[in-house]
């Protein structure tokens, strides 16, 4: 065998397993798309062919392999990234600012307004549908909170759902109220599809193409792959982003590799057209697989619903109502396992969404009797507050720990608040790896930035450069060293997806890699800040800086 393409210079691997090995090779030979050999430059350049191609590293460069965002929203990323954005809004009033000025430009008085990224947390109050009168008046105004966990709603969007005080909550979700019973504006969990299926859906061909040039966009940040937790619907909230990911796949348009995951509500539908985790979604050589059913164990810690099993330290109760002081459950515990158990009988892996420890323990019962029953791994998502008890149970049941280290980014003044002594030892990675887990990084985008760098350097640093001096580390015991956090955006989140052969830069892997700055794994900042120059999947140049 003869290679086609040569890449020489400083190139982690990741091949190593201890803490602080990124095995490191001066070569790496690549024959149609995957690694042929990795080692010492004389060595590999005598595998070359005679028209092979070389890329050749500059001094202040190294190659890591591509990441992988296992948790990425990706129809909803897309789509955000064209609509209002209120995630940089430090103040209530700097949203209404924005919402005027938005509403403003719409020629269209019927036309509805969207957009996303409030958090009442940094705005020190819930958001009304009175202010939104104020903001774009008579105008029907839907905006998702920067979780994702809640629809911000105007009294003209409220009317066209037909919300009023008469509506009842509905299973798994919250509608903030008035003292006289009616809606104050914003609707938690699954009380948000009261308004959100009234919202006109989008054409597909309109959502494929925000997709395509979404992925584009993450290619410049050296994200390869994705995992999309929750594709499949058979809600309005958007046209269907699985059946726009099938076309791209289709038409050879996916700049990326995609597993696109099922709603519960799509359970039925998903086992009905024989779907089944880890199996091609389109072309068999093509870029889409099927991915997970996405269950949600609870809520939130901004929104106090993650189920916990002790009360929140702050104000107990101060969640929505009737959330409660220990939190709430949005899909029983009973009916996860139910869930799980028949989406296993049909070849379809389960992830979780488990924030709280009470609901973390609940989605370990429910997964661990069915983590060998399916092509992928079944997966706890986010995992920000474990209780010592259930922390050997992940390295035992084999069942995948899927992280947002971004989230102590945004959520550490809110879980010291919350959690109290709790908040010393969550987030808790060095424990995940600790306990043999396989850890998997992903962002969450859009419910937090979609650069995965920065997340990154939280996980090694456990702290923001944002955040004031006096802020103290944020556990720092959980902190872990950078070749781990790399082979949990590189190897375990390969690995989670069944993609033995991604994540590594050795002989037989796919040829997903790319050029970044050398100075990014030896300074956290630069590392905060790195983007690729090269961007290679399957040995093909996908991007260039």
């Amino acid at each position: 065998m003869t290679a086609d393409l040569l890449v020489i210079g400083r190139i982690a691997t990741l091949a190593g397993e201890a803490a602080d090995d990124l095995g490191m090779v001066e070569a790496i030979a690549i024959e149609g798309g995957r690694i042929l050999a990795a080692g010492r430059k004389g060595d590999v350049e005598s595998l070359a062919g005679p028209a092979a191609r070389r890329i050749v590293l500059g001094e202040d460069e190294v190659v890591i392999p591509g990441l992988t965002d296992a948790h990425l929203h990706l129809a909803d990323a897309a789509v955000a990234a064209v609509q209002l954005e209120l995630e940089t809004a430090a103040t209530l009033e700097d949203g209404l600012a924005r919402i005027r000025t938005a509403n403003d430009a719409l020629d269209d008085p019927a036309a509805w307004l969207r957009g996303g990224g409030w958090d009442a947390g940094r705005w020190g109050a819930w958001p009304t549908a009175a202010a939104l009168e104020t903001a774009a008046p008579g105008r029907r105004v839907v905006l998702w909170s920067h979780d994702l966990h809640a629809v911000w709603a105007s009294p003209a969007a409220l009317v066209a759902a037909d919300v009023t005080a008469r509506t009842p909550d509905p299973p798994g979700g919250i509608v903030r109220r008035l003292a006289d019973g009616a809606p104050e504006g914003v609707l938690h969990e699954d009380a948000t599809g009261l308004v959100t299926a009234h919202a006109p859906t989008l054409d597909g061909e309109r959502l494929a193409d925000l997709i395509e040039r979404y992925c584009r966009r993450l290619l410049a940040y050296g994200v390869v792959a994705a995992h999309e937790p929750g594709e499949l619907e058979t809600d309005a909230r958007l046209e269907r982003g699985f059946a726009a990911i099938e076309r791209l796949a289709a038409a050879g348009r996916l700049p990326i590799r995609v597993h696109a995951g099922i709603r519960k509500g799509a359970l039925e539908l998903a086992i009905a057209r024989g779907l089944r985790s880890g199996e091609p979604l389109g072309p068999a050589d093509g870029r889409a697989r099927v991915g997970w059913l996405k269950l949600f164990g609870d809520g939130t810690l901004g929104s106090r619903t993650a189920a916990l099993l002790e009360p929140y330290a702050d104000e107990p109760g101060r969640g929505a109502p009737p959330a409660g002081p220990l939190g709430t459950y949005v899909t029983e515990p009973a009916e996860m396992v139910a869930l799980a158990a028949t989406a296993a009988d049909a070849g379809i892996a389960t992830q979780i969404h488990a924030i709280g420890d009470r609901s973390l323990r609940a989605a370990l019962d429910a997964l661990e009797p069915t983590v060998t029953r399916t092509a992928l791994r079944a997966r706890v998502e986010h995992v920000q507050l474990v209780d010592d008890a259930d922390m050997p149970r992940f390295g035992s049941s084999g069942i995948v720990a899927s992280v947002q280290p971004a989230d102590l980014r945004d959520d550490a003044a809110k879980a010291r608040r919350a959690w109290g002594r709790r908040a010393d030892t969550s987030y808790p990675w060095a424990r995940l790896l600790a306990s043999g887990v396989t850890l998997a990084f992903g962002t969450d985008a859009p419910a937090a930035a979609d650069d995965p760098w920065p997340a990154l350097a939280m996980a090694v640093r456990r702290r923001d450069p944002g955040w004031d001096a006096d802020t103290p580390t944020f556990g720092p015991a959980e902190a872990i060293t950078l070749p781990q956090a790399l082979r949990a955006a590189c190897v375990g989140a390969a690995t989670a997806a069944g993609e033995i052969d991604r994540g590594r830069l050795t002989a037989g892997q796919r040829a997903d890699l790319l050029v970044i700055p050398a100075a990014a794994l030896i300074d956290m900042e630069a590392l905060r800040l790195a983007r690729p120059r090269l961007v290679l999947v399957d040995g093909v140049v996908a991007h260039e800086a």
